[in-house]
Order: C-alpha cells, then sequence, then structure tokens
C-alpha cells in the first residue's frame, strides 16, 4: 500500500480515509461489549475478537486450500496460546486479592 497525501492507492484505486476506515469496520469488525466495565475486561474483549476473526480467517485459508491443515493448526495454536497469556496478563477469571 502506498500512502500519498493522506490517500492510500489501492489496486489502482484512491482511498480516501473514510472509505478506508469503512474497509477496515467491514474486515475487522468489532462488537459492542456488555460486560462488567473494567480497562482488563475491555483489553482482553478487544484480544479475545482479535482471536476470533484471525481464526475466521485462518480457516477460510484452510478450506479453500490455500494454507495446508498443520499450518492452519500452529498458526490457530500460536494465536490460542497468546489469548491464554494474555488473559494470565490481565488476572482475568481470578479472584481479586484484598489489600492488607
Amino acid at each position: 500500500m502506498i500512502i500519498v497525501d493522506k490517500k492510500s492507492l489501492i489496486g489502482g484505486e484512491v482511498m480516501d480515509e473514510h472509505n478506508l476506515d469503512d474497509k477496515n469496520k467491514f474486515l475487522y469488525p468489532r462488537s459492542r461489549y456488555y460486560g462488567q466495565v473494567k480497562p482488563e475486561n475491555l483489553v482482553f474483549n478487544a484480544n479475545l475478537q482479535e482471536f476470533a476473526q484471525k481464526v475466521g480467517y485462518i480457516t477460510g485459508l484452510e478450506t479453500s486450500g490455500k494454507l495446508d491443515p498443520e499450518d492452519a493448526y500452529k498458526q490457530i495454536k500460536a494465536l490460542w496460546q497468546q489469548l491464554k497469556r494474555s488473559k494470565k496478563a490481565l488476572f482475568i477469571g481470578e479472584e481479586p486479592q484484598e489489600k492488607s
């Protein structure tokens, strides 16, 4: 992608920032969060949505024969490990420790 004066040239078409934003919303949709609003929950929710989106792309590539099943498995496993590390780092699902 080449960026020229805040416009990008994609496939011979010039896309302004508004159209690029629409494209990103289409390719990387985010659902509204209705859970308990805490910073760590919001971060984990964003990570979870990104995980789901990437798994969907990998699944589509594997289904269409563009990605080897073993490669798809390895990529999804790596994404899962990343999500688990995120959960642990954010202390999701753990009881809050009392302050002394």
